[in-house]
């Protein structure tokens, strides 16, 4: 079992490889030709350079083709009174008396440093499918767990957002 993908992850990675494929790559095949004719390869940086940008693209591709044929396909789709994908949610931390606003998306698009937190992830699987009010328990990989409250929801649009780098 792969990431959990919705539709919109899926065509933004088609995308992203379309691109790789027909421009980058041929960008990078041109960039390695030109810096092999410069002569002796044994000191030419660019060329050094060129390979690894043609490497680190061919990378890339594997990469998201490898997740797209192992992806699962989720529904994005959430009742307007609950937490799902896309939604803006304001959570009370009880133990710390602190409200946190978080993102919930798919886990090629998570980046905690910007508040996105992935549906993978422990707050993401307790709040998903909850109400505002609710008193959820999120439970923790090593056994202990501790309570929020969800205080506001607000559905937003994904449509900017980028899929992670690696």
């Amino acid at each position: 079992m792969g990431e959990k993908l919705t539709k919109k992850d899926v065509q933004k990675i088609e995308q992203e490889l379309d691109h790789r494929k027909n421009v980058i790559r041929r960008e990078a095949i041109a960039s390695v030709q030109e810096a092999r004719a410069q002569g002796d390869l044994s000191e030419n940086f660019e060329y050094y350079a060129a390979k690894r940008y043609k490497n680190q693209n061919e990378s890339r591709i594997r990469y998201l083709e490898n997740m797209l044929k192992n992806a699962t396909i989720i529904s994005d789709e959430s009742r307007d009174d609950e937490v799902g994908l896309n939604d803006l949610v304001e959570i009370l931390f009880e133990s710390e008396n602190e409200i946190q606003t978080y993102k919930l998306v798919t886990s090629i698009r998570g980046n905690s440093l910007e508040n996105r937190i992935s549906i993978e992830s422990p707050i993401g699987k307790a709040i998903r499918g909850h109400r505002v009010g609710d008193l959820v328990e999120v439970r923790l990989e090593n056994g202990t767990s501790f309570f929020v409250e969800i205080r506001n929801i607000t559905k937003t649009d994904d449509e900017d957002e980028e899929i992670r780098p690696f």
